[in-house]
């Protein structure tokens, strides 16, 4: 049995989409989920959220341990870009419960392997390396999840429509959205939900056509679980009309793009809306505080310089990513049992 895979994808950047995983993986651990990240964005901005410069080069210039394993995702898969097979994921354990595949800027490098083996997948024969290059992801994260035990796999991918991203979704049984309140970001998400139902449809034909296949193949599902919208005290530095507008795009937008229902009965804000998984604030005070002892915001101790004022910010960030946990595990639990129920046509 495959270990669930949630990714945060949106095709605009900016909207906080690493931070939220970071935060994310850091308050499941925290609640006790044993919980694997993987940093699937070339730009690997998770992997700088957790380690200094010292660890990162160690990462991504230092020898493996030994030649089986790799420290880093793009050193599991280059192999496969000659010879080679999979390498077992080096995983670097973050807390007790929060272990880490970390990302690499080199691998931006396999996107043409990527490119080059999806024709391939409907060839006549020969179709072991096209499916195991494809799928090179999920494997290396699901290896990964077994050997720590976790329950739960988070993704973190850049913001684009590119091969990997088309991997990376390949592996992916969730989406979650996150989305500001901006035409920009509503724009990503008219983008999102056409590629999201073309490669789903691209990848069943693909497992079809190979019909009994070589090794275990992930289903693709990409089952949109619900968006967050993000930074929305954004308001404070904004006209209040134009806020408001583009928040009360977002059900609609959603529903329509994500989930192709074009049903009247949509609220008319995102607090009112059940695929609405919660409002994060941006806490800016606390962010670069975080960021300097690379710490999840509601980690930060008077120590950290989190005093005063600071420290209820602190506890109510705290409150707003368990809250958001439950709601992610406890929707991930009731729609992975009746998918169907929810997606609408994308099912």
């Amino acid at each position: 049995m495959s270990i669930p895979v949630l990714t945060f994808f949106n095709n605009k950047g900016g909207v906080g989409k690493t931070s939220l995983v970071y935060h994310l993986a850091w308050s499941f651990a925290d609640q006790g989920k044993r919980v694997l990240v993987c940093d699937l964005d070339p730009q690997a901005n998770l992997t700088t959220a957790f380690f200094d410069e010292e660890e990162l080069e160690s990462l991504w210039y230092g020898s493996p341990e030994n030649a089986d394993t790799a420290k880093t995702i793009y050193g599991c898969v280059e192999p496969l870009m000659k010879v080679g097979d999979i390498l077992q994921p080096s995983l670097q354990q973050i807390a007790p419960d929060l272990f880490l595949i970390p990302g690499n800027l080199a691998l931006a490098g396999f996107e043409d392997t990527l490119s080059g083996e999806w024709p391939d997948a409907l060839g006549s024969s020969g179709l072991y390396r096209p499916f195991r290059i494809l799928t090179a992801f999920w494997t290396i994260m699901q290896m990964g999840a077994a050997q720590t035990g976790a329950s739960l796999i988070l993704v973190d991918v850049g913001p684009n429509l590119g091969a990997i991203n088309r991997s990376a979704l390949i592996a992916t049984d969730h989406v979650i959205v996150p989305l500001g309140a901006d035409l920009f970001s509503l724009q990503g998400l008219r983008n999102l939900g056409p590629t999201l139902r073309r490669w789903r449809k691209d990848w069943k034909i693909r497992r079809d056509h190979w019909g009994e296949s070589d090794f275990q193949l992930p289903k693709g599902h990409m089952w949109p679980l619900g968006y967050v919208v993000q930074q929305h005290s954004m308001r404070m530095t904004r006209p209040v009309k134009a806020y408001d507008k583009w928040m009360r795009r977002i059900p609609r937008d959603y529903q329509h793009f994500l989930l192709e229902n074009s049903s009247d009965a949509v609220p008319d804000l995102p607090k009112h809306d059940p695929d609405c998984l919660a409002m994060i604030k941006h806490y800016r005070s606390l962010i670069p505080m975080a960021q300097e002892v690379r710490k999840p915001i509601f980690h930060l101790t008077p120590a950290d310089g989190a005093i005063g004022g600071h420290s209820n910010s602190v506890a109510e960030s705290r409150s707003d990513f368990h809250a958001l946990n439950q709601r992610i595990w406890t929707k991930y639990q009731l729609i992975g049992r009746a998918p169907q129920v929810n997606f609408g046509r994308l099912e």
